[in-house]
């Protein structure tokens, strides 16, 4: 059962849980914190404990003088940094007493970390709708726009996170890329593996060839048209084994059974009319059946169709600050499911576009 926090939500963010050590070289709670963050900010954790705003599980308060052993989790509220704003706005599509739907745009995170706090989409709708109940059934990358939905009431949450649990939910993303060289990255550049290529099919469950081999390669020119031909006649379903490791940048491929499974459809090719105006790009439609993290990103960038702005894959490019004119082109653009209250189908589509479609 989920430790329930004593604090509530204060200006749409939850109060920081931090295990203490029930013994130690620390006579007092206070000593130990010190000793874990008093390189941060020293004066302000004395301040709070003077305060009476740390607390244990009963919401009982601690001061500078209380023991340590005495509890085993603590709360208190963390100082919120200084935010640069986001100059997007989340859109709300849908909202009853159970569920909110947002069409959540490029470089807002989904839930708050790191330097992103009150800008992330969790937190900027808690203040926005006055809920602080409310909680995300899923995510997106910041990089990636569309929709998103939440959790509005706790008593019906469990019947939406099993159907996410299940893969009861159908999505569908849309993504560009581009055909020939631009920012950096040439066209047709192949995600290597290491040996430790995926595999494709098309619909008739026939296989696919040209997949990646060991380390990152090139597809010719003759090679990338083909690819491009072979979608525009029939989709196809690549798999691969992937997972992340919390802390790195990327996604890894590992040897062994298949665990990440899309299916890649062209929607159509043509010239860009955005900001890299005049470039060839082509339009995907993707299917995730599994929900690994940067599954489609590594999954386009397999096959030599890595997709636009994208930093991180087929390579790692230098880390450079946001630019909000080229934003990643991927879009969750559908989600749908049968309502677990109502056995209703329900489906939610994105209004955004991609401003690098060919036009």
């Amino acid at each position: 059962m989920a430790m329930i926090s004593p604090l509530p939500v204060r200006n749409g963010v939850n109060a920081t849980r931090l295990r203490v050590p029930a013994e130690g070289p620390w006579a007092t709670v206070c000593a130990y914190m010190l000793h874990r963050f008093g390189h941060v900010d020293a004066a302000g954790i004395i301040r709070r404990f003077q305060n009476g705003e740390i607390v244990g599980l009963n919401g009982t308060t601690l001061d500078e003088h209380t023991t340590l052993g005495c509890h085993e989790f603590i709360w208190y509220y963390r100082s919120l940094p200084v935010e640069e704003p986001i100059p997007f706005t989340e859109t709300i599509l849908f909202q009853d007493e159970n569920l909110l739907v947002i069409d959540k745009p490029h470089f807002l995170p989904t839930t708050p970390g790191g330097r992103f706090i009150q800008e992330s989409a969790l937190v900027r709708l808690r203040n926005r709708t006055g809920n602080p109940e409310l909680i995300p059934m899923h995510r997106l990358d910041r990089a990636t726009a569309g929709i998103l939905l939440f959790s509005t009431n706790p008593a019906t949450r469990g019947a939406y996170q099993t159907l996410f649990e299940r893969r009861e939910i159908s999505k569908t993303y849309e993504a560009v890329s581009a055909l020939e060289p631009v920012a950096g990255r040439p066209a047709g550049e192949v995600l290597g593996s290491g040996g430790l290529g995926g595999s494709a099919e098309d619909r008739s469950g026939n296989a696919v060839d040209g997949l990646p081999g060991p380390g990152n390669h090139l597809l010719t020119p003759d090679e990338l048209r083909a690819r491009v031909e072979s979608l525009a006649h029939e989709p196809l379903v690549y798999r691969n084994r992937m997972s992340k490791i919390k802390g790195q940048l990327r996604s890894l491929l590992e040897e062994g059974e298949p665990n990440a499974e899309s299916r890649i459809e062209l929607l159509g090719t043509g010239i860009s009319s955005g900001y890299f105006a005049g470039l060839n790009v082509a339009r995907f439609k993707l299917s995730p059946h599994s929900g690994k993290t940067h599954q489609l990103r590594v999954h386009l960038a397999a096959l030599g169709l890595g997709i636009l702005g994208d930093p991180f894959y087929p390579t790692l490019l230098d880390l450079a600050p946001d630019d909000y004119a080229r934003p990643l082109q991927l879009l969750a653009r559908s989600i749908s499911f049968i309502d677990p209250l109502s056995g209703t189908p329900a489906s939610y589509t994105s209004e955004l576009e991609l401003a690098e479609s060919p036009a």
